[in-house]
């Protein structure tokens, strides 16, 4: 899969523009559950009431705060407070736009709890003795504070001090603020005003983040999605210009269905595991980390159960991918052998129904089709278990916070939003893990699709230019030389071409004769590389085919094979095919000199007639001739016709033949035929038994001194058509 990722180096700014996005979104995603815990502890619990730095006072409240602070607090207080207004004959004061607000509350909080004890020790018979002052009956602690010199005020701090030190700051926080409030009501400020401010406003900043979030969300897909896709048009890209520069050879051990399985199926695997890999598995570690720190600051003591939690996602996730990794790398070998038997039955229907066959190819087809169903739902099976225990870890998870966070609110230690928060962090860090298990099934899988693409990019070519190209001899143009050549298939036990020794010149034709296996088709493959010569050398225009430009061997080459191929398009585009620069009447004369011309002007349009996909909509003469004619109108130094006259009847192959030779006077022609007619008439004939030539001569030379030319003619033809010919 490492080395797919090669590929994303022209998308490195896009990469790092997701990065960057995501943790854009992780700090969003994180921010939220502080919002939900201020809603609920702030917002409903304490009215909206922030903390102890309370923004409008009463003279008598502030005066009564000071005498429980040291002289430097006390001063500090008295300077950012300024007098604002009058509540019935009370002077008010507003706290300064300019003060900092932490540290106004965090020396208010304390007095306030005292003076919020004092009052009610005063006023009623609490048994709270958290703080006691045991005063006697009818004497104000305010008014006795206030009369006591700055030294005994401080003595008395100093005992508190230590009273309070044994109480939880929550308890002190929750404790300030509901004096703030009671202090606003006395005053006379709408305190229901407060609570419902403070909710709209953190609801609408909890709006706007979601927002923010999701529009960085799309952006993050919008951009994996166009990188990704910009990835697999590369792949396809590089898979496909490597199959097109395969020799038969690799071709043939790959097979064509498992090369288009990997061009589009496995390209689309890892196409779509890069999105998500993108999205989650650098997503995961930033929102998985972020979470953990920001539990830990609500909560520390609860860490402990999201180490559980992932310790337990951990196991299910590995246990499932020991049980499913296997299957996954049979799915694609049963894709490929799904498509090639598909491949099969589609194009050998007419045989298929020429000997009733359906049933057993439809049983055929139903037997690869269940093995590929069979691992499929295996694995589904497998992976099916896979949300019902990631959600029971979750609900058990949530459970033991609740019960966790139950405990440290009746203790003071925690609030009811710290509890929901936390569950909201433990949440997030869960699901980062179970993003990343999700991740599991798919990774797996496209891994093999990777290996499998990177295996046909990664193939050597076996045909391939030289490290030193030499040029062509432009004094021996055309002309086509076997020196020694031997050849064997790969993996072979015997050569199927034996020392051959042959020179076709130009303005010639050699045609090739023999029974079938004898190596004909075999021989003329080796001139435009399809295979390499095994021994021997091969040369175009006085240059071994090995020490020249692939593309210029095969620009010099006009190639007819056995089996006429046409491409989907017009006549047209099929004859310009070698040649888009040739005119159209370069295209009429080599319909005309393939005998297509009256054929074609019957069909709908012409030459601008469309040819459907295999030629299906020509029979199989008329495609053969499309070929030849293909071939023409490239106008190549060498013409190589390997068995293309064999669905012509013999009055078109003669008029073809015929037009044939006059446009090929210069030009080197080889051809390879079954009928003696069609070869009867070439300047050298060579025949081939078992991959050995064992006659070359003209036709008549042949009848009189080869055995094997001399059967083969009159198996086909008369003495009397032979002599006469």
């Amino acid at each position: 899969m490492l080395k797919v990722f090669k590929y994303l180096k022209s998308s490195i700014f896009s990469v790092l523009a997701v990065i960057l996005l995501l943790f854009v979104q992780a700090y969003l995603d994180l921010t939220l559950p502080d919002y939900t815990s201020k809603i609920v502890n702030v917002g409903v619990q304490q009215g909206g009431i922030e903390n102890a730095a309370i923004e409008t006072i009463g003279e008598d409240t502030l005066n009564k705060l000071a005498l429980f602070m040291d002289s430097k607090d006390k001063k500090y207080i008295l300077n950012h407070y300024e007098k604002s207004d009058t509540y019935k004959n009370e002077t008010i004061y507003k706290l300064k736009e300019d003060s900092d607000t932490e540290k106004v509350a965090s020396i208010m909080a304390e007095p306030m709890l005292i003076v919020s004890y004092a009052s009610q020790e005063q006023t009623s018979s609490t048994e709270d003795e958290t703080i006691s002052f045991d005063l006697p009956e009818g004497v104000d602690l305010f008014q006795t504070l206030g009369m006591m010199s700055e030294d005994q005020r401080e003595e008395i701090l100093k005992n508190i001090d230590k009273t309070l030190k044994e109480i939880p700051d929550s308890i002190v926080d929750q404790a300030a603020v509901s004096y703030v409030k009671s202090e606003y009501q006395r005053i006379g400020i709408d305190t229901d005003h407060i609570q419902t401010t403070y909710i709209l406003k953190v609801g609408l900043i909890m709006l706007g983040i979601a927002l923010a979030a999701m529009l960085v969300g799309i952006l993050i897909v919008f951009i994996g999605s166009r990188m990704a896709a910009r990835l697999a048009k590369t792949l396809r890209h590089k898979v496909f210009t490597k199959v097109v520069g395969f020799s038969k050879n690799e071709i043939k051990t790959y097979g064509q269905s498992s090369l288009i399985t990997r061009t589009t199926n496995d390209v689309q695997q890892v196409q779509m595991v890069v999105v998500f890999l993108l999205r989650v598995v650098f997503y995961a570690p930033i929102i998985g980390i972020g979470g953990v720190m920001k539990a830990m600051r609500t909560n520390a003591d609860m860490t402990y159960i999201i180490g559980v939690a992932v310790v337990a996602i951990l196991a299910v996730v590995i246990t499932l991918f020991a049980i499913a990794m296997p299957k996954f790398n049979r799915i694609q070998k049963l894709i490929d052998k799904l498509n090639l038997v598909t491949r099969e039955i589609l194009s050998g229907l007419p045989v298929i129904r020429a000997f009733s066959n359906e049933k057993h190819e439809e049983e055929r087809f139903e037997e690869a089709n269940k093995r590929l169903t069979k691992v499929n739902l295996f694995i589904n099976r497998a992976m099916s278990f896979m949300m019902p225990i990631m959600m029971l870890i979750m609900n058990f998870v949530c459970l033991i916070i609740v019960y966790q966070g139950a405990k440290g609110v009746d203790s003071g230690i925690m609030q009811v939003g710290d509890i929901m928060a936390y569950i909201q962090y433990t949440m997030q860090i869960i699901m980062a893990f179970l993003m990343i298990s999700m991740m599991s099934i798919m990774l797996p899988r496209a891994n093999v699709s990777a290996k499998r693409i990177m295996e046909v990019i990664e193939t050597p070519d076996t045909i391939y230019n030289s490290d030193h190209l030499v040029d062509f001899k432009p004094e021996e143009r055309g002309k086509v030389e076997f020196k020694n050549v031997s050849f064997r298939y790969p993996d072979a036990d015997y050569d199927v071409i034996t020392d051959i020794n042959l020179v076709a010149n130009p303005g010639e034709t050699t045609a090739f004769i023999g029974s079938t296996g004898s190596g004909k088709s075999t021989l003329i493959n080796l001139i435009p590389r399809f295979y390499d010569v095994t021994d021997g050398e091969l040369l175009v225009d006085g240059v071994n085919i090995k020490d020249v430009d692939l593309h210029e061997l095969r620009e010099k080459i006009g190639f007819v094979p056995q089996k006429g191929v046409l491409f989907t398009g017009t006549i047209k585009d099929n004859i310009k095919y070698g040649n888009e620069n040739i005119t159209d009447e370069d295209v009429d004369k080599a319909l005309e000199v393939a005998q297509a011309t009256e054929f074609v002007s019957k069909l709908k349009g012409g030459v601008d007639y469309d040819i459907s996909q295999g030629g299906t909509n020509v029979s199989g003469g008329q495609k053969q001739r499309l070929s030849i004619a293909r071939a023409i109108a490239k106008d190549p130094d060498i013409y190589v016709f390997d068995d293309s006259f064999s669905a012509l009847d013999f009055k078109t192959d003669a008029k073809l033949r015929g037009e044939l030779a006059k446009i090929t006077k210069n030009k080197t022609v080889l051809i390879v035929a079954q009928r003696i007619s069609t070869i009867m008439n070439a300047d050298k004939i060579v025949v081939l038994n078992e991959g050995n030539i064992v006659g070359i001569g003209t036709h008549k030379e042949l009848m009189k001194n080869c055995n094997v030319y001399k059967e083969i003619a009159l198996s086909q033809l008369s003495k009397e058509e032979l002599e006469n010919a």
